[in-house]
């Protein structure tokens, strides 16, 4: 028999916090907080930043990875396993931080860039994996389209299409651009938690209205075959986009500790240990990137 698909609802919904300048940023804002891991489990957190100078200098991570979207400007980043570059509007850094590792996420020139970064857990297993980067630029990203509608494919596989980033667990990250009046059915694995930010524009989305700045979430489904979320563009001048990212619950403790994410405080403690005896290796001195795409 024919599994049919369940179609999703959003069954909470809530608004950005913007939280103003402080002495690394211009402005800042969390589109959801780490209150209750457990609610968004396997995701962490999302913060939107604005910067210009100085921006996120030499730091390190350890246990997690980091989703960072480009809204606006050029971001300029490089890490102490040598890798740099920049990224424009709409392209993707995937880093797992893993094992551990030392970045830097900058203003190209100093001059103004507008992100959004994602903390996503790692399971406890691949907590201590080897650390890398993955950048997904406008010529390596998956896109399709039909009528009124563009998908950028960041993570997993979407009407056939897969996405640029290697996850370590089952993860689906999507960008859609809705036309006015336009909608599109994103499939969706049922096992898996999801949230959909709305990046500009109004759209109905899991029979909720949200407008830009929002952001909506639908539980794991019991549902035996597949399920989607359906998007809808409200009438308006200009295009809707809506950032969709959905995951697989971890089901594990959750430990915070600065940059670190690890499963209880003991772990924490190492970690901060590890990276002042330089087991994350040493902080880089690199220059200022000479940026020219």
């Amino acid at each position: 028999m024919r599994q049919l698909t369940v179609e999703r609802t959003l069954t909470r919904v809530g608004d950005r916090t913007r939280l103003g300048p402080d002495e690394q940023v211009d402005d800042k804002a969390l589109v959801f907080m780490p209150n209750d891991p457990a609610l968004t489990d396997p995701f962490l957190l999302m913060a939107e930043d604005w910067f210009s100078t100085p921006g996120f200098e030499w730091h390190p991570h350890r246990g997690l990875e980091t989703v960072t979207l480009v809204i606006d400007g050029v971001l300029e980043h490089g890490d102490n396993l040598g890798h740099a570059g920049a990224l424009e509007p709409g392209e993707v850094q995937w880093m797992t931080a893993g094992h551990g590792i030392i970045h830097r996420e900058l203003a190209y020139r100093d001059e103004n860039v507008h992100v959004l970064q994602l903390w996503l857990n790692l399971p406890a297993a691949k907590k201590l994996t080897p650390s890398r980067y993955q950048d997904v630029t406008r010529e390596s990203m998956p896109r399709f389209q039909t009528p009124g509608v563009a998908v950028d494919v960041h993570a997993g596989t979407v009407d056939g299409v897969t996405g640029g980033a290697d996850t370590h667990h089952s993860v689906q990250g999507v960008v859609v651009t809705l036309d006015p009046l336009a909608s599109y059915d994103l499939s969706v694995p049922a096992e898996h938690r999801l949230f959909a930010h709305v990046l500009t524009g109004s759209a109905l989305i899991g029979g909720r209205r949200l407008e830009a700045g929002q952001i909506g979430w639908s539980d794991p489904s019991t549902a035996q075959g597949g399920t989607s979320l359906r998007l809808a563009a409200r009438d308006g001048d200009r295009p809707s986009r809506i950032m969709v990212y959905s995951g697989t619950p971890l089901r594990e403790p959750v430990a915070f500790g600065g940059p670190f994410v690890m499963n209880d405080k003991r772990e924490i403690r190492q970690a901060f240990q590890d990276f002042h005896a330089g087991e994350f290796g040493p902080v880089p001195r690199a220059a200022r990137l000479a940026y020219d795409r």
